[in-house]
């Protein structure tokens, strides 16, 4: 049996421990070695076991291809980042005038590059500030708005925001308490203004954007409410900043700021395409007062997301952007071209029409028209499980690969997983 202090000499090793600690590396070799003191391995092949047994990173988080045709898929973290974005996130990593000024020397404003982004997109609003997510958003203007007083809120948005967190259990967390108005179906101006009274903090209109209700129903436009002479925050949730053509049902700020909202509240990691924070857009004398309250430290954003937002907001198109507006017959030209190479290989496999969603709390009823990969159904553990994770779906008894949220030079990636997969 190789001694460990020599097996860890290893120059392979040696490198690999620069990259990934020594403590992994160690238990790599460890390992190996027990598998040789078992016989199921040779002595002489205990490093190349240890080099087959260390993780890819030293982080647990594994990339993988979403092929799952939900674009913003939360289980597999939503948006994924721009090639702009990574590049400033690993320029960020390092020391950086996040709150510097480096003209003057002095103490700076945080962040104060991405805000100014930020109001470059939506000139309408008046102030931005940034949080860790859209929740947080929400959490510091009741905070600040409302505690102690009553947020008017009609009772078809009283929204689970998944995982088991309800909108009203988090308002209710500030102290603020809910004042409820309406049904589940209909809730109009009239009732909103007769709740509205001296302890009212502000209105607060919710996008329903993880599901819909149709038929009998009616909600209270913005502007309406801005009429009633308090504040009205509106929460988009999906982070569209501006209209969509594909997405005509879906809030963006730039309207409700128009509409005549105080505060307008989104997720980043959504339609945006770029990292996970919150967006608070609008009247200048309120953001700043959130800006300045004692939990917005608590809730600040680090120096990774700030230059991940700046170059999603600055930087070419996103890979969201790009995979809402892919061409669905170069989708189905991109599937045909893969499923002819894997056939050839042997492989049972065909192009086949696809339908992928938004996902991400976003553009609820709305289907994209997609094209897929499809596979027999024992592919779908296989390739989710394989050295390049492939995550798709089930569907008909057979696994489908969409490719609407696959970038196309992600194809070869693709088929290499699908070919290994095929193998084992």
């Amino acid at each position: 049996m190789p001694r460990t202090d020599a097996v860890l000499r290893d120059p392979r090793l040696l490198q690999a421990a620069r990259r990934l600690g020594p403590g992994s590396v160690k238990a790599a070799v460890r390992q190996a070695q027990e598998q040789a003191r078992h016989g199921s391995v040779a002595p002489e092949d205990v490093v190349d076991t240890a080099l087959a047994l260390l993780p890819p990173t030293a982080g647990g988080l594994r990339p993988v291809i979403n092929a799952t045709g939900v674009l913003l898929h939360t289980n597999l973290g939503r948006a994924p980042l721009s090639a702009a974005a990574r590049q400033a996130v690993r320029d960020a990593a390092g020391p950086t005038d996040v709150e510097l000024d480096l003209a003057t020397g002095v103490r700076a404003r945080r962040g104060r590059s991405a805000l100014a982004a930020l109001r470059a997109r939506v000139p309408v609003a008046p102030a931005a500030h940034v949080v860790n997510n859209g929740a947080a958003a929400l959490v510091l203007a009741a905070t600040a708005l409302a505690a102690d007083r009553e947020i008017v809120i009609s009772r078809g948005e009283m929204v689970e925001i998944g995982d088991g967190f309800r909108l009203p259990d988090l308002l209710v967390s500030t102290g603020a308490r809910l004042r409820e108005v309406g049904t589940t179906n209909r809730t109009d101006v009239t009732d909103y203004a007769e709740a509205v009274g001296p302890r009212t903090g502000f209105v607060l209109k919710v996008h329903p954007s993880n599901f819909r209700v149709t038929g009998f129903t009616r909600a209270a436009a913005t502007r309406d409410l801005v009429a009633l002479g308090v504040p009205v925050v509106v929460d988009i949730g999906s982070g569209l900043l501006a209209p969509h053509p594909l997405l005509p049902d879906e809030p963006d700020a730039e309207t409700e700021l128009r509409a005549g909202a105080a505060l307008v509240t989104a997720s980043g990691d959504k339609l945006l395409g770029g990292p996970q924070c919150g967006l608070l857009l609008g009247d200048a004398e309120l953001v700043h007062r959130l800006a300045r309250h004692p939990l917005a430290r608590a809730l600040r954003v680090d120096k990774l997301t700030l230059a991940a937002l700046e170059a999603t907001l600055t930087g070419p198109a996103t890979p969201t952007a790009t995979a809402l507006t892919a061409d669905p017959g170069e989708l189905t030209r991109r599937a045909e071209r893969l499923a002819a190479a894997l056939g050839d290989a042997g492989i049972d496999v065909r192009a086949v029409g696809s339908a992928a969603t938004v996902g991400g709390g976003g553009a609820p009823g709305v289907t994209l028209p997609s094209a897929a990969l499809s596979l027999p159904e024992r592919y779908v553990a296989a390739l989710r499980t394989g050295p390049l994770p492939v995550v798709g779906r089930v569907e008909a008894g057979r696994c489908l690969l969409d490719l609407r949220a696959v970038p196309a030079e992600d194809d070869e990636r693709l088929a290499g997983a699908v070919r290994r997969a095929a193998e084992g």
